[in-house]
């Protein structure tokens, strides 16, 4: 059995994605299968791929179907079908990772190391850093619940960020290479243990772009498994270079924490709370997000 299946989905990344790859196969110690799903790239991805990586599978799809979708692709043809239904030849881990990530030569064995010492670890992400070396700091993350949300869009999260309550989100109060149980690391280096996509199934294809990393953790995390953050390894990471210019990138992720609100928190939050969280939502998100907003919630 495989230590690693590796899904990367890309869109119109290509130059990212060649370097992507090889950082990913410089890695020794560690077994894996690496998978490209292309969202439909127009900037020949998919092409480059097979021609300087034969040993790397490419999924073509025919739409930019979004994040969760493109991944879900990739851990299916892993052998991870939905919840109770994994194949005998599943890897051990799945490890979701950006194309615009550059992994040091030791980071795959290492993270497999780490979750091999920890059985009760289901998730795992490394310390991601940006190109000019700070912290990206989505690599540790409490869950949006609608007061840390509030702290992070009133700006208290920014004025106070060594704050154990105003600084939870980004749990910028603790150092950033203290090893941490978290809620939730990032989607960009996602590692997930076998059992616990066994145990919850695929990423929920509701959520476009961003969010689904959450809402995996969440869920992974109600079935029994822990989230750590493991900063003994530092991947860097090209923040948004396929979306960082995109308005729709921008609506998506407030989409995105209206789904997972509504999935997660609006059956338990108060009617005067609930107000406040739409107001907040549709603050950021602009008249666009109106109609999502309209919609009766589904939970």
């Amino acid at each position: 059995m495989l230590d690693l299946g590796i899904v990367i989905v890309n869109w119109n990344t290509r130059d990212l994605l060649k370097r992507c790859l090889e950082t990913v196969l410089a890695n020794q110690g560690v077994t894996c299968h690496v998978i490209v799903v292309d969202n439909a790239s127009s900037d020949g991805s998919a092409e480059m791929v097979s021609r300087d990586f034969p040993a790397v599978q490419v999924i073509k799809s025919d739409i930019n179907g979004g994040y969760s979708y493109a991944n879900n692709l990739g851990l299916r043809a892993l052998g991870y079908r939905a919840a109770g239904v994994v194949a005998a030849d599943a890897p051990r881990y799945a490890l979701l990772l950006n194309p615009d990530t550059e992994v040091p030569p030791d980071a795959l064995a290492e993270m497999v190391r780490f979750m091999d010492s920890r059985p009760d670890v289901g998730v795992a992400g490394p310390k991601l850093v940006l190109a000019d070396g700070s912290l990206d700091l989505a690599c540790r993350r409490s869950f949006p619940t609608p007061i840390v949300s509030f702290y992070r869009f009133s700006g208290l999260s920014k004025l106070f960020p060594h704050s154990p309550r105003f600084g939870r989100y980004n749990m910028t109060f603790v150092d950033p290479d203290e090893e941490l149980e978290v809620d939730s690391v990032v989607g960009a280096y996602m590692q997930v243990r076998r059992e616990a996509i066994q145990a919850v199934g695929l990423l929920d294809e509701t959520f476009f772009m961003y969010g689904e990393d959450l809402d995996w953790a969440y869920r992974i995390k109600k079935a029994g498994w822990k989230v750590f953050y493991h900063p003994q390894v530092t991947v860097k990471h090209v923040k948004r270079a396929a979306s960082r210019r995109s308005r729709k990138a921008q609506f998506e992720f407030q989409r995105a924490m209206l789904i997972f609100y509504r999935k997660h928190y609006r059956q338990t939050t108060p009617l005067w709370l609930h107000a406040l969280v739409m107001l907040g939502l549709l603050a950021k998100g602009g008249r666009d997000l109106w109609p999502e907003i309209r919609l009766p919630s589904t939970s």
